[in-house]
């Protein structure tokens, strides 16, 4: 049966850290799956909730956004999906009684790890003025304080609406539409602190947002490049798509600061090589990249490329360059303006290794470039991908098979809020279409995304903030700002299927909506419904929990959004602009909600019946499909892009955020960092074992990590991260590496990518302090 949660916080002096593991997943990830499923679940609810994971008349994992081939394994997950699942579909439970034993106070000083561990939300809770602690409220008189509250504001502006990645396209549109009947277009989420230069780079470059390869892409490529991403740790069932491409020959590049076990080695534990002989070596080379560096990279690349056609011609794809881009000639200029040695400054890569990489790229007949958070989260992200995409164009390494931008998204349903409606900066063709469906006129003005709202929240602007699940306090930068702005709310609404530090975290008055999570059933209108989501690369499938909800108390989140829509909306006459919809019908058909996504949203044709009985909706992908592209002038787009890199004082280091692999996102599993050799414990920087003893400290011994953040107007601001213990690892000079929330604090709201507004968690500019006696 399952165990009761801790009672007491992590123990950082309990930490112990041994050599890191060069091999990813095998026994060690089978038994730690299991462990962590039946502490949650119990053996028999464990078997039954597992093996629907992923299936075409399963759910799909709250976990990662990766993609399923057609054909599933009988168990279709992974280690960090197990543990997603069974953190859901926990028997642990938190009642309205825990709440009357646990001051606002109390919640906030215990760590995130605890927090998570205490089980499901069961009733709706409200935080009164000048309260203690929450209290139980009805759902009717929550939703009633809620409208209420957002009919008070005086600008639509005051209120901002932030989503979370697990949110299914249903619940997003109407969401959406929610927000922009309210009349505003303020709806951060949590792309705009990842994948948001993604979106900002390739939409430029090849007019969409999105990847361009498939599953099947992946397995036929020649070259894989995998930059700036741990897929060991943070999309484990990537590992068997690399695998199947190695088994036909492909070649891969892992480019990181840290060596990732994950990219070593693979011990699959669905096959007999996988668990008795030795697993599959992945990466043929390892490129330890210079935080901040990958720009420099890809320069490096296409100049080789470059300098390899001028030399002995047949290496670029001149038909593809003739007849789908513009901007070559400019782009080539640029390149042959680049010096080799401050291309290897700004890699650390010496100039052979990096003629190496190039020429690898060179003989390569189809190349795909995978990317996450490590190229995302720099000031110069932006210019990074547009070269990224540079080099693909060069060899037309795009919309044909085993080629491609393949930007690895994280949530499993992120890039599919974005599709339907989640965007602060919504393009005219979608409000067009959403005011000809709902009879309205949606707000055109843009709204804020994350960081803006954050700032907003600071200066006084917002009086009501709802989140759509996630955690926000947990997931955004500069934690005492954003805590501080939150505080200055007049209402906090969270629609949380668990406990989390945002909860801990109030303005005047504070609700919590509990709701159904992807494992559990959703039954409205008299039948189980489903809902649909978007994986990384652009296929929708359908979702159906099969577990009891954790109480009868519980509505999903279209539930909560259609009472809330009717609340603000109905029974409009038309005199208000206001969306014109039959909020109770959708609530309880939410093939009726899809029927309005295929009227608005392009490329969902026929969405319930391609759906149905487990089938998957292809959305339409122009670079992909046929080579065409929405840009300005209807090409894919060459960028002549300044090489830009960081520059660490003496005496510094550049710090990068990451997960553990007892993490994801913001839910912290569990103590433990197995692949890295961390066991007990969180509060850990890593540093290459010269800069330790060259800053006057010893491995092992605990410091306060200070950023220093120079801002536009000259002021340098420090934020301050207390007691963290160094571990000396293979990073390179200069570079260091530590888990995040606990390191969020560092990271200065205004520190941001050009162009996406990314907040910059992978160069952050950090000093190690010994901690006072």
């Amino acid at each position: 049966m399952a165990t009761k949660p801790p009672v007491d916080d992590i123990d950082e002096t309990k930490m112990r850290v041994a050599p890191p593991k060069n091999v990813a997943v095998g026994v060690p990830a089978v038994l730690h799956a299991l462990q962590i499923s039946q502490q949650q679940m119990g053996v028999l609810r464990s078997a039954r909730t597992l093996l629907r994971v992923n299936q075409k008349h399963g759910y799909d994992c709250p976990g990662c956004a990766w993609p399923e081939t057609d054909r599933r394994h009988v168990a279709e997950f992974c280690e960090n999906g197990a543990k997603a699942v069974a953190e859901e579909a926990t028997l642990r439970r938190v009642e309205p009684e825990f709440f009357a034993a646990h001051s606002v106070d109390d919640l906030a000083g215990h760590d995130d790890w605890w927090l998570g561990q205490q089980g499901r939300l069961t009733h709706p809770m409200i935080l009164d003025e000048g309260a203690t602690h929450y209290r139980p409220i009805s759902w009717d008189d929550a939703l009633d304080v809620i409208a209420q509250a957002l009919r008070e504001i005086d600008d639509p502006d005051e209120a901002v609406f932030y989503t979370s990645g697990r949110t299914s396209n249903e619940a997003a549109f109407l969401y959406q539409l929610l927000v922009r009947g309210v009349g505003t277009n303020n709806l951060p989420d949590c792309s705009n602190m990842c994948h948001e230069s993604s979106g900002s780079a390739l939409g430029e470059t090849i007019g969409i947002g999105k990847g361009t390869v498939t599953i099947e892409d992946m397995h036929d490529a020649s070259l894989l490049i995998i930059a700036g991403q741990n897929p060991g740790t943070n999309h484990p069932r990537m590992l068997s798509a690399l695998e199947k491409a190695k088994q036909r020959g492909a070649k891969i590049i892992a480019v990181n600061p840290l060596p990732e076990a994950g990219l070593m080695r693979f011990e699959n534990p669905q096959t007999v090589r996988g668990m008795i002989l030795g697993g599959t070596a992945l990466a043929d080379r390892f490129v330890q990249i210079r935080l901040g560096g990958d720009q420099a990279l890809f320069q490096a690349i296409g100049k080789h490329l470059l300098e390899a056609e001028e030399h002995d011609g047949g290496v670029l794809d001149h038909a593809f360059i003739d007849a789908h881009t513009s901007g070559f000639d400019a782009y080539r200029a640029a390149i042959a303006a680049v010096d080799w040695h401050e291309l290897a400054t700004a890699t650390g890569i010496t100039v052979d290794e990096l003629h190496e990489i190039g020429e690898a790229v060179r003989e390569s007949p189809s190349t795909i470039v995978c990317w996450a958070m490590g190229l995302t989260q720099h000031k110069h992200s932006v210019p990074t991908l547009r070269d990224v995409v540079n080099v693909l164009l060069l060899q037309g390494n795009i919309g044909r098979p085993g080629a491609g931008v393949c930007p690895v998204r994280g949530h499993s349903n992120v890039q599919g809020d974005r599709t339907v409606g989640i965007y602060e900066k919504p393009a005219e063709a979608f409000l067009a279409a959403l005011d000809d469906e709902f009879a309205f006129r949606a707000p055109r003005e843009h709204g804020y995304d994350t960081v803006n709202a954050i700032r907003a929240m600071r200066d006084g602007k917002v009086r009501v903030f709802m989140g759509m699940g996630g955690n926000f306090v947990s997931a955004t930068p500069d934690t005492a700002v954003v805590e501080d702005g939150l505080r200055r709310c007049g209402l906090i609404v969270h629609v949380s299927t668990k406990l989390n530090r945002s909860h801990a975290v109030t303005g005047r008055r504070a609700i919590i909506l509990p709701t159904l999570g992807r494992t559990d059933r959703d039954r409205r209108g008299g039948r189980d419904q489903r809902i649909t989501v978007e994986d990384s690369m652009g296929a929708v499938h359908a979702s159906r929990g099969r577990l009891a909800p954790p109480s009868d108390d519980l509505l999903s989140e279209v539930a909560i959004v259609t009472r809330l829509s009717d609340r603000l909306f109905g029974g409009a006459d038309g005199a208000r602009n206001v969306p014109q919809a039959d909020w109770a019908a959708l609530e309880h058909d939410y093939a009726l909600i899809r029927a309005h996504i295929e009227a608005v949203v392009p490329g969902f044709d026929d969405y319930e019946k391609r759906v149905a009985k487990g089938g998957t909706l292809h959305l339409p992908n122009g670079p992909r499909d046929s080579r065409s592209f929405d840009t300005a002038d209807g090409k894919a787009r060459f960028t002549a892009n300044e090489l830009e890199y960081p520059h660490i004082p003496e005496g510094r280091l550049l710090l990068q955020t990451l997960r553990s692999h007892d993490q994801y996102n913001t839910t912290i599993y569990g103590k433990d960092d197995r692949y890295r050799g961390i066991t007990g414990g969180r509060r850990v920087v890593f540093v290459h074992a010269d800069d330790i003893r060259d800053l006057g400290f010893t491995d092992g011994e605990i410091v306060d990590l200070v950023s220093e953040w120079h801002a536009p107007d000259g002021d340098v601001q420090e934020r301050r991260a207390d007691a963290f213990r160094l571990v000396a690892y293979s990073t390179p000079r200069g570079n260091a590496a530590a888990y995040f929330p606990e390191t969020n604090v560092l990271v200065p709201l205004d520190s941001v990518a050009d162009v996406s507004g990314t907040p910059t968690s992978k160069s952050v500019i950090v000093r190690l302090e010994r901690r006072a006696a």
